[in-house]
């Protein structure tokens, strides 16, 4: 997997699809009372292999959003979201102030801005019926966490920005751990829900839009794992601290990302390194296999053959290359485990019908060193986003 990650940052300049979110569409409107929404419903049925397989179907997400403009200077954005039908989440609630053009204060429930799909995942902004691999695995969306900072848009050197103070990752709780080497941090996701802190994190992006076509962003996201263990120990219980510090683990997580459109041809890209502290000792208190370094990226190319007609119709072939390792590092005293390094091909159409509304469908093929076999999956699925 080392090998590639040359080839990773060479490519990881290319990508595609500069709709907005909608969040920033929400801020945009004029009016009092703003409301939007986004949704997805999913089919995906393994095949090719020497067993009978049911397939899934899924009501996969439904959104609401609401805004509200209390004056042209501070707005408030809420998202609700039921997941599978069933289950109901805050997915952002936050106050924005607006002080001048180039800085506006926030404060929340937000979305940690690393990488592309975290901010933008409404399904009519990316190809494929599924979000891609590995922004379920390296960083976990929808990853939203409470904090307060700053955003804004520099015009003058073509740079937006945003730079958070949050809340971290839960990664120990009454006893259970909360990471792994086979799931990351995404089971850690506190989500708003009754969440702790025992230390703060940052997390912090900057997108540069100044050649046309083109946006390149980086974002960094470092602190330290949350833990239980830390709530009532005395200040100088240097015992019960050490314990205490075996249960968190520092997280140091950087992400490059690209997007690229030209006529109908559409690119885009993502790199993500994650490098982790303190996880032999982790690893000693909770039996688990978390590695001490994760890497993952992809590339992808789409073009869309209606753009020489006149129509507001697109239909866009794509294929998406995507690598990941949870185990890209380990500590001495562990094996990396084959089975944690995955390699995803995607490819498949993105047909919109119109301006948020679009037919998906793909194959995607993923394999890991620690086997010969190759899943096979295919999907289907509709979106929408107003």
């Amino acid at each position: 997997m080392k090998k590639h990650l040359l080839l990773a940052l060479l490519v990881g300049a290319v990508s595609s699809l500069f709709a907005q979110n909608s969040t920033e569409n929400l801020l945009a409107q004029d009016s009092k009372l703003v409301i939007g929404g986004y949704g997805e419903v999913h089919y995906n049925q393994p095949f090719g292999n020497d067993f009978r397989s049911n397939g899934t179907l899924d009501v996969h997400r439904m959104v609401m959003l609401f805004g509200y403009n209390f004056s042209d200077k501070t707005q408030f954005v809420t998202e609700l979201e039921f997941e599978h039908v069933k289950e109901v989440y805050v997915e952002q609630a936050f106050l924005q102030h607006k002080l001048n053009n180039a800085i506006n204060l926030r404060a929340g429930l937000m979305l940690v801005p690393m990488g592309i799909t975290n901010e933008y995942h409404e399904p009519t902004t990316f190809n494929g019926v599924e979000r891609p691999v590995i922004d379920g695995v390296i960083a976990p969306t929808t990853w939203r966490e409470v904090g307060v900072g700053i955003s804004g848009n520099i015009s003058s050197a073509s740079l937006k920005y945003q730079a958070y103070i949050m809340n971290g990752f839960n990664g120990y709780d009454d006893g259970t751990a909360k990471f792994s080497g086979k799931k990351g941090f995404r089971s850690g996701r506190q989500k708003g829900a009754e969440s702790y802190i025992s230390s703060p994190n940052f997390a912090g992006r900057v997108e540069y839009y100044g050649v046309k076509g083109l946006k390149l962003g980086l974002s960094g996201y470092f602190g330290k794992s949350q833990s239980t263990e830390y709530d009532g120990i005395a200040n100088d219980d240097d015992k019960a601290l050490k314990i205490a510090d075996s249960t968190a683990v520092g997280i140091a997580m950087l992400g490059l990302d690209a997007r690229y459109k030209s006529g109908p041809l559409q690119l885009r890209g993502q790199f993500y390194y994650t490098g982790i502290s303190n996880t032999e000792q982790y690893n000693a208190k909770t039996g688990g296999d978390l590695g001490n370094a994760m890497m993952g990226y992809y590339v992808e190319a789409g073009y869309d053959v209606l753009k020489s007609f006149e129509t507001e119709k697109q239909l866009i072939p794509f294929v998406r290359y995507s690598a990941y390792n949870t185990h890209y590092g380990v500590n001495s005293n562990m094996e990396a485990k084959p089975a944690y390094e995955n390699t995803v091909i995607t490819t498949g159409l993105t047909f919109a019908l119109t301006k948020g509304a679009v037919i998906k469908a793909d194959v995607q093929l993923q394999k890991n060193e620690a086997s010969d076999e190759t899943l096979k999956v295919f999907s289907a699925g509709v979106g929408v986003m107003f």
